[in-house]
Parts: C-alpha cells; sequence; structure tokens
C-alpha cells in the first residue's frame, strides 16, 4: 500500500524512468479497478508536497516488493479526515450490559397507559343521618364530593324509603385522572321500624354485578367496559360507646358477602380516648363473633409481607374518624380541623384520630387490592351464580332429567 501511494504521487521520481505502474501491479495482483478504488481513497489521505529528487533514495528490484525503500520523511502518519470518521454511538439503557433484555421496561409502559386510561372508585357511605357522611367524603378529596355538596337543599326531609343517589366527578392530581362516584344511601336506619332496610342496598350493588355482566357477554363487546360496580362500602357506626347495635350487625353480616366494608365509627371525637380504645374492641369482638369479614379479608392475603401490614390495618380496625372540610392556621400552618373552645381537633393528626389511616387504606396504599377483591372475588361469585341460574334455566326449557342439571352446575 505504501509503494502504491508513494507511486500515485511521485510516479516515476521513485521508481525510475523505465518503470510502469501498472506492470509493478500486474506482478502483485492487483488490477486496475482496485488501483483506480485505491487512488481515490489516497487522495483523501496523502497530500505531500513533492521534494526534490536528491532526497530520495530509492532501491528498486523486480524479485519482491519489500525492497522497495522508501525514507521515514517520506511516510508520515496519515491524519483522518472529517469526511471518513466515524461517529461513536453512544450506549443506551443495557447496551453495555450484553445479558440485557429490556423487560423492565414493561413498568413505564402500564405506566403510561394506566395515565392515559385514567383510573375509576366507586364508594358507597352507609350510615343513618347525621353521622358526617357527606363531610368525610369531603375531607378524604379535599374537595366538594359528596352528593349534599353537589345537591345542595335548603332543607333535606328524611326519606321515608332509602333512595340510592350517586354523583360523580373527574378528579385530577399532578397528571393523574380518577373518575370517582360517591354513592349516598339518605334514609338508612332513620326509621322507627328498619326491618329489610339493607335489601335496597343490596338491590342495587347485585344491578351493578349485572350490568357489568351484561356487557361482558355480549358478542360485541366495547373496548373498555364502564365499571359502575361498588369497590368500597364505608359503614359508619354511631359513637355509642358501647356495642353495636343489632341493625349494625345484620348489614354487615349481610354485606359482607359481596362488597368490602370498611367500618368506621363516627364523630370519634365524641368519646374519650379510654371510651374510644374500649369501644373499638368491643366492636372488633362482635365482629368476630358473628363471622363477618371486613376489608381487608385475612383469607385474601397474598403473602407473608401482604398478611404482615393487613394484620396492622385489622387491628385498628373500626377506624375512630373525624371529619371536616374547614381550613384553619395552627402555629403557621393550614390544617383541616373542628375548632372548640379547649383547642383545635386537627383531622390529619394520628394523635387526634385514625382519619390519615383510612385515607392511606383507601387511596394510598389499598386502592388496587380493593378493586381486585371486587372484580376477582365478590363480582366473580356473582357472576358464576348467574350463569349456572341460566343453564338451568336452559335445561329445563330441553326437558334435561334432575340428576342432568345437577352434573351440569358442578
Amino acid at each position: 500500500l505504501h509503494l502504491f501511494l508513494m507511486t500515485q504521487q511521485y510516479g516515476s521520481a521513485i521508481l525510475g524512468s523505465s518503470c510502469n505502474v501498472s506492470s509493478i501491479f500486474q506482478r502483485y495482483m492487483i488490477t486496475r479497478e482496485e488501483i483506480n478504488g485505491l487512488s481515490t481513497c489516497t487522495d483523501m489521505y496523502f497530500s505531500l508536497p513533492l521534494s526534490s529528487e536528491s532526497e530520495v533514495t530509492t532501491s528498486y528490484s523486480s524479485r519482491a516488493m519489500s525492497e522497495v525503500a522508501v525514507p521515514e520523511m517520506m511516510m508520515p502518519t496519515p491524519a483522518v479526515p472529517a469526511a471518513c470518521q466515524v461517529e461513536k454511538t453512544v450506549p443506551g439503557p443495557g447496551m453495555g450490559d450484553f445479558s440485557y433484555v429490556g423487560i423492565d421496561a414493561i413498568l413505564e409502559q402500564m405506566r403510561r397507559k394506566a395515565m392515559k386510561q385514567g383510573f375509576e372508585l366507586n364508594i358507597m357511605v352507609v350510615g343513618q343521618s347525621g353521622l358526617g357522611k357527606s363531610t368525610l367524603m369531603n375531607t378524604l378529596f379535599k374537595s366538594k364530593v359528596s352528593r349534599k355538596s353537589v345537591q345542595a337543599t335548603s332543607q333535606e326531609k328524611i326519606p321515608k324509603t332509602i333512595h340510592i343517589k350517586s354523583v360523580s366527578h373527574d378528579i385530577e392530581e399532578k397528571g393523574v385522572r380518577m373518575k370517582l362516584t360517591v354513592i349516598d344511601t339518605p334514609g338508612f336506619g332513620d326509621q322507627i321500624n328498619n326491618e329489610n332496610c339493607w335489601q335496597p342496598i343490596m338491590k342495587f350493588i347485585n344491578a351493578q354485578y349485572e350490568q357489568y355482566l351484561q356487557e361482558e357477554i355480549n358478542i360485541n363487546r366495547k373496548k373498555r367496559i364502564p365499571d359502575s360496580r361498588v369497590h368500597c362500602c364505608i359503614y359508619f357506626i354511631p359513637p355509642t360507646g358501647h356495642c353495636l347495635r343489632p341493625l349494625d350487625v345484620e348489614f354487615m353480616r349481610r354485606l359482607s358477602k359481596v362488597v368490602n366494608i370498611v367500618p368506621v365509627i363516627a364523630k370519634a371525637d365524641t368519646l374519650t380516648l379510654e371510651e374510644r380504645d374500649f369501644f373499638k374492641q368491643k366492636i372488633r369482638e362482635e365482629l368476630r363473633a358473628n363471622g363477618i369479614d371486613v376489608y381487608p379479608q385475612k383469607e385474601f392475603d397474598e403473602d407473608a409481607e401482604d398478611r404482615m401490614i393487613n394484620d396492622k390495618i385489622r387491628e385498628m380496625i373500626p377506624f375512630a374518624v373525624v371529619g371536616s372540610d374547614q381550613e384553619y392556621q395552627v402555629n403557621g400552618r393550614r390544617l383541616l380541623g373542628r375548632k372548640t373552645k379547649w383547642g383545635t381537633i386537627e383531622v390529619e393528626n394520628i394523635a387526634h384520630c385514625e382519619f390519615a389511616y383510612l385515607r392511606d387504606l383507601l387511596i394510598r396504599t389499598h386502592m388496587e387490592n380493593i378493586k381486585d377483591i371486587t372484580s376477582s372475588i365478590h363480582y366473580e361469585v356473582y357472576r358464576v351464580r348467574r350463569l349456572n341460574e341460566n343453564n338451568t334455566a336452559v335445561a329445563h326449557a330441553n326437558g334435561l332429567p334432575q340428576h342432568h342439571m345437577t352434573s351440569h352446575e358442578m
């Protein structure tokens, strides 16, 4: 290559007047096409001034190319021009690791998809009038989300029967969108005779399951089925300080089989700390005695870590809460609370009440788990029962024997 470069630049000045460049490269099996191709590269690599013939010493022999001697001053180290420089590739994530596949990118894909779709949460509040259901919902989301806040009336009369009313809101925080639906049950427990007062609530919950089931079994289903199923029911217990009423026991015993129930002691600031602890302990004993399994259910703990976290929550149930949507300034801090002549009850201070634990459970730590249990447990039980009923009806219509129907249901 050095021989070729020098001959292209200096020709016979190096090899002598009798030297033919083509004959030299024919001897070494180099074609003219290769010579022309190489000459293009040499024009880019070398541009040396021609020295006088006295400065060039040649020793050429036809025996071998190695016999050609060129002074070192004639062969400077070529500088690569900018046009021929190869740009270095900056390694991306995992490019330096040969074993990297990129499975961890799934988390980012799921995050982007969830941010586009948004989230849904349907909460039902149940309790007799005057226990602060609307105020607590406004406190949970720090906005006017309760039914009374949206559909305010001058004086709302206590209805003679239970009317299920729901209000939906689109909430956004730091780019995360959520459709919140608050379902109120005015009239529950307010009558002299409260027999079977839970039936309208049970009927409403099952109606939402049925609506979702019908959308699911359609031949042409929607890409995303609207979810109106009740994910959580907050049950408000009056702060009597003694024990649960028969109505409380019967409602939670029946409804705990179809929905996630989170019991709370309403207006807990009316109890002393000793009364509150005694009342909470008494309620836990009655729940166990009546076989009432409130959220988080022990049988749905997935592993030891979940069991340890949920055991701490189960020890605090029912949550003694205080609700307030009034802001106050205390020691230069803005906070939600209830102001009395003895001081200010801070809603989010765990030394004053357990509202912060309830908020964390419903929103910050267990919201997705609550929705998963609704979908995979409560709704699934309803779906299996309804499909079995349909199969039984079809079997009766076709005149199948009873043992065939039993076998089919099993």
